[in-house]
């Protein structure tokens, strides 16, 4: 079958009717921003408007946003249905990149007020006391991952935008203390570097109609060897409780450039041989 240039216009049509009818069904209303980006979609080569777009977070410029793997899914299942969910895996399976695209949704769809993103300032072998510059700018690589994934999903005048209003907030974790935090979406990243003290002070800053996400990799940890993990302690203290979730990811759930997935499989094998007993 032959298809002229008006059945390819018409095609495309249908297909832009069909997503902006998904995008309303599953948040309730459609933006003008909404529609405006999902017709931009037409000239970008990928991806491509699908049967799957109703699992779609976020619409960017460039892409949609949505859950690759089945524990990525079941992730998102979890966020919208808890008020504390862990994510806890390896480097790579988009535990905080999906985290970072929920609450910017969550901000755009009007459901939450502000985003706080969080990180230990843990020293990854290096000193911060011989970094140059003032606390601010010596924890500042610290949290750039975090500017990074937002960067990705905001232009940069709404990002500064955001950031200036403080409807963003991208801080180290003992800036959290002593506040309560309502109408938030809440994002504690690299939380394996928490201490115990560290995490339930994170935990207790939950305010009204706020969620929190937190996520970590145990096997990356950089706390001293006499310090226990906050994140690995957390599991023990509130499995159970109704509200809180947790998810355990895995080397197939890694997104990123396929050698990650061999360089971890790599690592957990010298480490049985290296450790058998641990």
């Amino acid at each position: 079958m032959i298809v002229d240039g008006s059945s390819k216009e018409l095609i495309y049509v249908n297909k832009i009717i069909q997503e902006c009818i998904l995008t309303f069904n599953r948040k309730g209303f459609l933006t003008q921003e909404d529609i405006g980006t999902i017709a931009k979609l037409k000239n970008s080569s990928k991806p491509t408007l699908d049967e799957n777009s109703e699992q779609a977070i976020l619409y960017t410029k460039s892409k949609i946003i949505k859950p690759k793997t089945e524990n990525q899914k079941i992730y998102l299942s979890l966020i919208k249905k808890s008020d504390l969910v862990f994510a806890v895996g390896p480097a790579g399976t988009g535990k905080t990149y999906l985290a970072v695209a929920m609450a910017v949704a969550a901000l755009k769809n009007r459901e939450i007020e502000r985003i706080i993103l969080t990180r230990p300032a843990v020293e990854a072998g290096e000193n911060l006391g011989f970094l140059p510059g003032d606390f601010e700018e010596k924890i500042a690589p610290y949290l750039h991952p975090l500017y990074d994934a937002l960067a990705e999903m905001l232009t940069s005048e709404v990002l500064k935008k955001y950031i200036d209003q403080k409807i963003v907030e991208v801080i180290p974790l003992a800036y959290m203390r002593g506040r309560t935090i309502n109408n938030a979406f809440i994002i504690l990243d690299e939380a394996q570097n928490t201490t115990s003290a560290q995490m339930k002070m994170f935990l207790t800053r939950l305010g009204v109609n706020s969620k929190v996400i937190v996520t970590g990799d145990l096997s990356q940890s950089d706390l001293p060897k006499h310090h226990t993990s906050g994140l690995l302690e957390v599991s023990r203290i509130l499995k159970g409780i109704k509200g809180i979730d947790f998810i355990q990811f895995v080397k197939d759930d890694v997104i990123r450039h396929r050698l990650v997935k061999d360089i971890i499989e790599a690592y957990d094998k010298f480490e049985e041989i290296e450790n058998p007993n641990s």
